[in-house]
């Protein structure tokens, strides 16, 4: 198990060390912070989210993606970054320099990559050609979150993956509690 342990750090470790030495620099340095800055907090998804409740075709899906964001929110920031506490890479690795601050001192998981397939997974549940814009968005914010060395890639692959079961679930729970909702509200006028 050590042995494992220590490839999975030794990749994580070259992939951002890679990234720092070869992609790093210029514009693109700042194309890649504004992509970390939308996913800070979830506000980007958030918004899209409450904009979303106001209209009656795309409800579902804007309370699928805050419910989604809500769970995300706990499992991943409230519950195992604090279980976790994995020292972020720059701390870890003195030749990586971060390329923003951070909000929080732990790394895994990455809650910008959670909550963003997050949102986009509930999203893509009920509108797949919106969801698969969303899954591009969150994917740039995951990876901006290797290049900024604020995490392992472990880190932004742990944090997607619980979103998009977060999502998943969030998505099926809202559209079968909703639809319960419709029927009940049928059932009440034909009496």
């Amino acid at each position: 198990m050590d042995i494992l342990l220590d490839i999975v750090h030794s990749v994580d470790y070259g992939v951002l060390a890679y990234i720092s030495e070869h992609w790093r620099g210029g514009l693109s340095d700042t194309v890649w912070k504004v992509f970390s800055l939308l996913g800070s907090y979830g506000a980007v998804w958030i918004t899209l989210a409450v904009l979303l409740l106001f209209f009656r075709r795309t409800r579902r899906a804007g309370a699928a993606m805050l419910i989604a964001l809500g769970v995300g929110f706990l499992l991943g920031n409230v519950f195992l970054k604090n279980l976790v506490m994995r020292p972020r890479p720059f701390v870890t690795h003195t030749d990586l320099t971060a390329l923003l601050v951070p909000e929080d001192p732990w790394s895994f998981p990455s809650g910008h990559a959670l909550s963003s397939f997050a949102a986009a997974s509930a999203l893509y549940f009920f509108h797949h050609k919106t969801g698969f814009l969303a899954f591009l968005l969150a994917a740039a914010i995951a990876f901006s979150r290797l290049y900024a060395s604020v995490h392992y890639p472990t880190d932004v692959l742990t944090g997607a993956v619980i979103g998009v079961l977060c999502g998943i679930i969030a998505a099926w729970l809202t559209d079968r509690v909703t639809d319960q909702c419709h029927t009940l509200r049928l059932r009440k006028g034909k009496k």
